[in-house]
Order: C-alpha cells, then structure tokens, then sequence
C-alpha cells in the first residue's frame, strides 16, 4: 500500500506555506524549523535585507554544511578502507607463515 502525502504547515521567516511531501509531519516540521532558524541567523548577521537575499544566503550556509559533511564522511570512508586493507594484509602474512610451518 503507498504512503499518504502529507499536507503540512510550517512558518518559515514569518510566512505560512504549506509543504507537501512524503516524509512524516515531524520529520517536515524539523526541516522547517532548520531552513527558520538559518534565515534567522543570517539576517541577524547582515540586516534589512531582502527576503529573497536572505533565503539565498541561508540555502548558501545549509549547502556549505552538506558540502563539509559529505567530505568529513568521505575521509572517514577513505581512513576505515585503508584500515582495512592494512588489516587484511597483515591476516594474510600471518595464514602465510602459519601455512608454511604446518
């Protein structure tokens, strides 16, 4: 059976919209809130801007943290192969000196 659209409120920056979307009215909301909260900080960063501006700069910071997080997990995921890789080595010197004594 497909999952209903939900149809849900959010205030973001001080305007009403209402989203439409698959995800849960939690999951919705919190992303509204973020988007709210990021418009919020940059005006109180660079005041009397236009709504538009503000919303272009928010969706510039929002970005720029995907960005850097998917470069902090792409690490991680280049640090544990090569763990690995060191790991698998070393068993297979060790199975190749037990083998060869057997």
């Amino acid at each position: 059976m497909e999952k209903p659209d939900n149809l849900v409120k959010v205030d973001i920056y001080g305007k009403e919209y209402t989203v439409k979307g698959d995800a849960d009215k939690a999951y919705i909301e919190s992303v509204a809130e973020y988007v709210d909260g990021k418009m919020k900080e940059v005006d109180a960063n660079v005041p009397f801007e236009s709504s538009l501006r503000v919303a272009i700069l928010a969706a510039m910071n929002i970005t720029d943290e995907l960005f850097s997080q998917k470069s902090d997990k792409s690490v991680e995921t280049d640090d544990l192969e090569e763990k690995a890789k060191a790991l698998v080595e070393q068993l297979e010197e060790t199975l190749e000196g037990t083998t060869s004594t057997d």
